[in-house]
């Protein structure tokens, strides 16, 4: 007597093998969408820590654009330096530095310039002897999208009012 194999088979095998894939499939879909969701988190992550570390960068360029400016004030006659621009050599030539100065005295005739009123910034007293030979300086360090560093503009602002 001959035995026949088809009664060790089992005839589900069909539906097994078409669950197989489709949960295949399911897997390769959550798996590409969590790879997507990390490569755009990755992207994100570089974006923000480029711009912190040029914002960074630009609020050290201020402290530094500060203290030169005192040095080439101190070097020169008073008020003959209205304005100071500046790009610092490599590895930081992306930045621009620019130092607007205005400078406030008790005696007018110091300065040839118009000098700073309480108008134009609130709270500064020229008649007071403290206030006398101070500079107001205003430093603006900026990144421009030209430099081919950032995706946008990066712009620190500093005001600084110092002794002379």
């Amino acid at each position: 007597m001959q035995r026949k194999n088809y009664l060790l088979r089992d005839t589900r095998l069909k539906f097994k093998n078409g669950i197989a894939m489709i949960m295949a499939i399911a897997v390769i879909v959550i798996i590409a969408t969590i790879m997507a969701l990390s490569l755009a988190m990755t992207a994100e992550t570089t974006k923000k820590t480029t711009d912190l570390y040029l914002h960074e960068q630009a609020v050290l360029l201020s402290n530094s654009a500060a203290e030169y400016a005192l040095l080439r004030i101190s070097q020169a006659n008073p008020c003959s330096i209205p304005r100071l621009d500046f790009h610092p050599p490599a590895p930081l030539q992306y930045y621009d530095i620019n130092i607007t100065l205005n400078y406030i005295f008790n005696d007018l005739t110091i300065c040839n310039n118009p000098p700073v009123t309480g108008i134009n910034y609130p709270g500064f007293i020229l008649q007071e002897e403290a206030t006398n030979g101070t500079v107001l300086m205003d430093i603006t360090v900026s990144v421009p999208i030209s430099a081919n560093v950032s995706t946008e503009p990066i712009t620190y602002f500093r005001r600084s009012l110092q002794k002379l």
